[in-house]
């Protein structure tokens, strides 16, 4: 950790996010390093750490001779402000070197409203916010994402954009930079041109814009012969073989998806005339079963996650569905894993996949209806039926559910108030087949959450080319669909339509664009995904001060023959069937499945045909079009095992084992030090999942190990002396479980003993904690005031069950001794503070006292605090 973030670590939010030194993390001598890559996700670490993609890529790049790359993540708002005002640059999670010192810095763009996050990362690690303006010493600053696939608005930003699948793209890009730099033919304009010639790559400062009078594009030239016209995504053929992070960075904070993200397949076969990611991803390409079974028991086993989720556009799509889930419950009821899969659709949801799933058995199921009625699904060509979703949701009722959600847009091409209207006759028609269903949950009323965004036209769409409702137009359908609903039983959300909007501007945008952007950003733009810091005015005020039109972007509806702000970008699927897509929607007509029949989009032209799984010719694709049967290897470990029930955790506590209890003895240092309780328990978890160690579990559909701490620790605060206690096989030895746990445990929190658990945790009363203070002041003077200060009533405010109340601290120390430091500067303070379930003091407050009533504090100044011991009412060790 960079010792400069110390003094003000304990007063931002989540501070965890910003220690580095996670389990997992990669780390390499500089030295021997050639090219060294900062890896930008621009948003927070919760949300970064969460992503597949960046883990993928990071991997990749890591797998590269001479190629370090490192973390990076954009600061929350308290931590930026606390960097600006000390003249601390941008860092990395790794090595915590200045971002811009690095020779390439990655930008991923999963969605428009990070662009103003990305040049405040760049103006947090100086580098130019403009590519022009960047020199020989500056990074390549390189982006991609699903916004890559239209550019334009970043382009005056990014030096070199990766447009598709990174995973043998980025090495190759690496590949480059190092054998030109070994050559000693390495210069920034060399390097961006000879990037220009790989597959997949565009830089836009070798492509020329021009406009008409009226706004549009009028050309899009290279400026030299050899830089290529259009610039065709990458792909991975071989999904079975590619970077797979099975030993991944493991975050000591909880972060948005805390589970094994399990990518069953690449591509989808609906062809939702909207939906970006459907177009952008073709053509299919599935996992095998077995490949995917080692993937998982590979990350389960490095990683303890207790969860697995299966990742796809549509996973109940995924033609081995039953045999994966099947495979997958064969061990993972075993040891307590739960499958879980983020999205479902009703016209293939099954009991069966319910039974299995238990994300699905446990939760709210959550199916995409996407319109209101079926001439507009139609159009949108969303094949699903009213009549599949109500007989999903039975599927649903009959097994004891009570709750479903349902996704709508509104502002649609072709959307007429007949169709808002039938948002709410789908969900009273929801409600309606609960109340028909004989073997419903009679327990609960039925409750049907209706979540409605607004439609946001999409690059490389069928619907690129049609404009967005006018913010008059969607506030007005938004409070008429509110009207419609009046049983309590059905929940309205909708979406900001001011987000959507500007979300709209940027995906439509030209390099015209940049100029607003840069302009919000530095009026204050920060987090726009975000609610609280998201400010619609700001990028009006920008859009007008640039003389740009917002309708011009949102809402035109654009000609067929029009040049498109991104028609340098090749996603390989043909502008014809995007075209022919658009007008088969004008008229109402849907167009069949990828299985049902080939639609010709041109995805199969990427790869060798047979990497199509329903193209003509596609390797799975049997002449009736039924899926050939994989061949299992013999040999593997489900064949020998007896298969469980599915998806049913089996009891732990049955009568024929015994467990006893068992006192795990551990330490809290760095880099676990700024982690809470919760996140403290929650690493506990993952590191017996990993010992694999036979622990008794909480009984039901979400079993836990059944884990219980002697006192809880606050954030910042560490612990030599700590307790877990927990019950384990009657076979099993205390020695063994120092040893498999303790191998297990991540760096920061080492396991110390394990004994027997003879005395119950309740004999703890008091513990014996240290604060050391780093200050200038640190003297025989300061320790003289801070023994007078608690001579005397120190009344703090202290937070309880009850509330928080105005406390005199002093009655819950039993000691307190203040000495000077060894080392210069530092003034040690030694206090015996109540640690009981009844009287509890956290020794930040003896800190905040101290910084309070003396001038021990500056703002250089920083403190630790660790509890050495926990004591009984006697004073001895616990």
């Amino acid at each position: 950790m960079r010792e400069d973030i110390r003094p003000f670590l304990d007063r931002v939010e989540k501070p965890g996010r910003y220690c580095g030194g996670e389990p997992g993390s990669v780390f390499k001598d500089p030295a021997k390093t050639v090219l060294r890559a900062a890896f930008c996700f621009p948003d927070t670490y919760e949300i970064g750490m969460s992503n597949l993609g960046m883990r993928i890529l990071c991997q990749a790049l890591n797998g590269v001779d001479g190629v370090w790359c490192e973390r990076v993540y954009a600061p929350w708002v308290d931590m930026e402000r606390e960097m600006r005002a000390r003249g601390i640059p941008l860092f990395t999670h790794e090595s915590g070197d200045a971002v811009g010192d690095f020779d390439v810095v990655a930008f991923t763009l999963q969605y428009e409203m990070c662009y103003s996050n990305v040049l405040n990362m760049l103006d947090l690690a100086h580098i130019p916010l403009r590519a022009d303006a960047r020199g020989e010493e500056d990074p390549i600053v390189l982006a991609g994402g699903p916004c890559a696939y239209n550019p334009e608005p970043m382009a005056p930003f990014v030096d070199v954009f990766s447009i598709g699948e990174g995973e043998e793209a980025l090495p190759e890009l690496a590949r480059l930079y190092v054998s030109m730099k070994r050559e000693g033919r390495w210069s920034r304009a060399a390097f961006l041109r000879e990037a220009s010639h790989l597959e997949g790559f565009y830089v836009p400062s070798l492509y020329e814009i021009a406009y008409n009078a009226d706004g549009t594009v009028a050309a899009i030239e290279p400026r030299w012969p050899d830089v290529p016209r259009r610039v065709t995504k990458r792909l991975v053929a071989d999904v079975d073989n590619m970077t797979v992070p099975t030993d991944p960075v493991m975050p000591f904070i909880e972060t948005v998806q805390d589970r094994v993200a399990l990518e069953v397949y690449r591509g989808c076969i609906r062809g939702c005339r909207f939906c970006q990611a459907g177009f952008i991803s073709r053509p299919v390409r599935e996992r095998s079963v077995p490949a995917l079974c080692r993937i998982a028991r590979e990350t389960v086993d490095n990683t303890g996650y207790d969860e697995i989720s299966l990742m796809s556009l549509s996973i109940s799509d995924y033609t081995r569905i039953g045999m994966l889930t099947d495979r997958l419950l064969e061990w993972t009821d075993d040891r307590h894993i739960n499958l879980a899969i983020p999205s479902l659709r009703a016209d293939s949801f099954t009991k069966e996949l319910m039974d299995k799933v238990t994300s699905v058995r446990t939760t709210t199921l959550t199916f995409a209806p996407e319109a209101g009625t079926q001439r507009l699904r139609d159009v949108i060509n969303k094949n699903v039926t009213e009549e599949e979703i109500l007989r999903a949701c039975r599927i649903a009722f009959e097994a004891g559910k009570n709750q479903v959600k349902l996704y709508f847009m509104i502002g649609l091409p072709g959307e007429t108030y007949e169709d808002i209207a039938g948002i709410e006759t789908l969900a009273s028609h929801v409600i309606r087949e609960f109340y028909q269903t004989p073997n419903r949950n009679r327990a609960r009323p039925p409750q049907v959450t209706l979540s409605v965004a607004c439609f946001i036209p999409k690059p490389q769409t069928p619907f690129q080319w049609e404009g967005q409702d006018t913010m008059e137009s969607l506030d007005e359908k938004q409070r008429f669909l509110q009207s419609r609903i009046t049983d309590r039983k059905i929940r309205y959300n909708y979406h900001d339509a001011r987000t959507s909007h500007i979300e709209a501007i940027f995906a439509r945008g030209d390099r015209r664009l940049a100029d607003a952007i840069e302009w919000a950003y530095r009026d204050g733009a920060r987090f726009d995904a975000w609610e609280d810091h998201f400010d619609y005015d700001r990028y009006m005020r920008a859009l007008a001060a640039c003389g740009l039109d917002p309708a011009f972007y949102a809402n035109r509806s654009i000609p067929d023959g029009e040049l498109l702000p991104w028609d340098m970008i090749d996603c390989g699927v043909r502008t014809e069937y995007l075209l022919r897509e658009r007008h088969r929607a004008a008229e109402g007509r849907p167009t069949p499945s990828c299985r049902e029949q080939c639609s010709g989009c041109g995805a199969d032209g990427l790869v060798d045909r047979a990497a199509c799984t329903w193209c003509p010719g596609g390797a799975m694709r049997a002449a009736d079009g039924a899926v050939h049967k994989e061949e299992e290897p013999q040999g593997t470990q489900w064949t020998a095992r007896e298969k469980p029930t599915p998806g049913i955790a089996q009891p732990p506590g049955t009568p024929q084992t015994e467990y006893r209890p068992i006192r795990v003895r551990f330490a809290k240092r760095e880099p676990a030090l700024y982690i809470g309780h919760l996140d403290l328990a929650r690493a506990m978890t993952h590191g017996i999942t990993r010992s694999a160690l036979p622990v008794y579990y909480t009984e039901g559909y979400n079993p836990r190990p059944k884990m219980v701490f002697g006192s809880p620790l606050s954030v910042g605060c560490g612990g030599e002396a700590e307790t877990l206690d927990l019950r384990i096989r009657a076979d099993v030895t205390n020695e063994e479980v120092l040893a498999r746990l303790g191998a297990a445990m991540p760096d920061g929190l080492p396991i110390l003993a394990v004994t027997d658990a003879a005395e119950k945790l309740t004999a703890i009363a008091w513990a014996r904690c240290r604060l050391v203070f780093h200050s200038p002041r640190a003297d025989e003077a300061h320790a003289e005031a801070i023994r007078r200060l608690f001579c005397a009533p120190v009344f703090m405010m202290k937070k309880s069950k009850s509330g928080e109340n105005e406390v005199d601290i002093t009655t819950l120390i039993r000691s307190l001794d203040v000495r000077c430091g060894d080392e210069p500067g530092t003034l040690t303070v030694t206090a015996v503070l109540a640690c009981s379930g009844e009287k509890y003091l956290n020794p930040e407050y003896v800190a905040q006292a101290i910084a309070r009533d003396t001038d021990l504090v500056t703002p250089q100044s920083w403190h630790t605090a660790c509890r050495e011991a926990l004591l009984r009412a006697d004073l001895t060790e616990f």
